[in-house]
């Protein structure tokens, strides 16, 4: 019999990429404070949430195998979180304009029964377009991507914000990198195919 498994996670957009696994799994957010640690690098930082997460909700339920993830974009070595506000979306994006942005989300996979924990960060690049401020008001009057990280939804109209976009697993970019989940997954003993 496989074991349980849990999403450590309130994001409906972690919840819709994991479904395209076809998997059966629970949802149970995680009670994790995101506050970053000086002289944390990015990278560091997501895995450390990734797996806070992951550990966390399993400490409930340790015969599951649960999945943490976490995410943060990096403009010139500082890290942008969720905007939260229409304002602080705009100077996001007024700030990546012709720049490139990296997308670090890490995921982890934990499972207590078998003291078997896995996290990895996938890092994935957006080069932003060079656009002018009544377009990028206009993108967020339509998307209100606030609780985005980044200030888009590249699954949607953000799309069109990019002139570029390099990285393996373009789900990372959205929160969580299927690609290296699957194997994770099988390395936990959970049969994905």
């Amino acid at each position: 019999m496989q074991s349980k498994i849990i999403l450590a996670s309130s994001s409906p957009y972690r919840k819709q990429l994991l479904d395209r696994l076809q998997l059966e799994y629970d949802c149970q957010p995680p009670n994790v404070d995101e506050s970053t640690v000086n002289g944390e690098s990015a990278q560091a930082y997501v895995c450390r949430l990734a797996e806070a997460k992951a550990r966390g909700v399993a400490s409930s339920h340790p015969g599951a195998v649960v999945i943490g993830s976490d995410q943060c974009a990096l403009l010139d070595d500082r890290i942008l979180g969720k905007p939260g506000s229409h304002e602080n979306a705009l100077r996001q994006l007024r700030e990546a304009q012709g720049r490139t942005v990296v997308f670090h989300t890490a995921v982890c996979v934990v499972h207590l029964a078998t003291d078997f924990c896995a996290v990895e960060d996938v890092p994935y690049e957006v080069e932003f377009r060079n656009l002018e401020d009544a377009q990028l008001e206009h993108y967020l009057r339509v998307e209100q991507p606030y609780q985005c990280a980044g200030s888009f939804k590249a699954e949607g109209y953000g799309i069109c914000l990019f002139s570029k976009m390099r990285g393996d697993d373009p789900n990372a970019l959205i929160g969580l990198p299927l690609i290296r989940l699957t194997t994770m997954l099988e390395d936990a003993g959970i049969e994905v195919l």
